[in-house]
């Protein structure tokens, strides 16, 4: 549920969430963000593709030429609110080791994982196409990853391990996000990474403005730098 609180004297009113947890409210801060917010998707995914173009086809001939199969592997993730839509990556693994469910995750050492897969999954270059979901609308640039239906962590479904799990539903799902900065990426096997992951994407949802957006898009390019170097 939607509602707007009442603006105090020389305040801007503000925009507040009320999930499904009783007592849990979410405040995004100014009227009006979530929609700038969409704009600045919108505009960032088809400057960052034009601009990443080169980069894109390289990519693309390198997974074609390294590894029988497609280029792109398309799977089916929870978007806001909970709504299937199939995620955009380039291929990784080995065409026919795939697992379309991505129940099995893949892990340090995966025999799955091309050579050329080690190396995009380690720099985060294997997202890139999830720019072409952000101008569909299925994900932002910046908010919680999105998972795919039943996701497993340590060993029991994640809704089991985490009550909360679903608040990280109430936006749209990111490229990059909050938990993933700060190194909460890859599998969710250990139950203690598992947990920090749902409090970190909570804290994100919480404490949501476009400044922390652009605070963690220059931090995924810090830390993407890093990863090449």
């Amino acid at each position: 549920m939607v509602e707007t609180g009442k603006a105090e004297a020389g305040v801007s009113k503000i925009l507040v969430l009320e999930s499904s947890a009783p007592g849990r409210r979410i405040v995004f801060g100014r009227k009006g963000q979530l929609a700038i917010k969409r704009g600045v998707d919108i505009f960032g995914a088809l400057f960052l593709t034009l601009i990443l173009a080169p980069v894109l086809m390289v990519i693309a001939l390198l997974v074609r030429l390294t590894s029988a199969g497609p280029v792109f592997f398309y799977q089916q993730r929870e978007g806001q609110g909970g709504r299937l839509f199939l995620a955009y990556k380039f291929r990784t693994v080995f065409h026919d080791r795939a697992d379309q469910s991505g129940l099995v995750q893949t892990i340090e050492g995966d025999g799955r994982v091309t050579r050329l897969g080690k190396f995009l999954r380690r720099s985060g270059l294997d997202e890139l196409p999830q720019l072409f979901n952000v101008l569909r609308g299925d994900m932002s640039l910046v908010g919680p990853r999105p998972h795919v239906p039943g996701m497993i962590a340590a060993g029991r479904p994640y809704r089991d391990l985490v009550p909360e799990y679903d608040q990280r539903l109430l936006m749209r799902p990111g490229i990059t996000g909050w938990a993933q900065v700060n190194g909460l990426r890859g599998p969710t096997t250990a139950e203690t990474t598992a947990r920090q992951r749902i409090e970190y994407d909570l804290a994100y949802i919480d404490n949501f403005s476009l400044l922390f957006d652009f605070r963690i898009l220059l931090l995924t390019l810090w830390t993407g730098f890093r990863s090449l170097s």
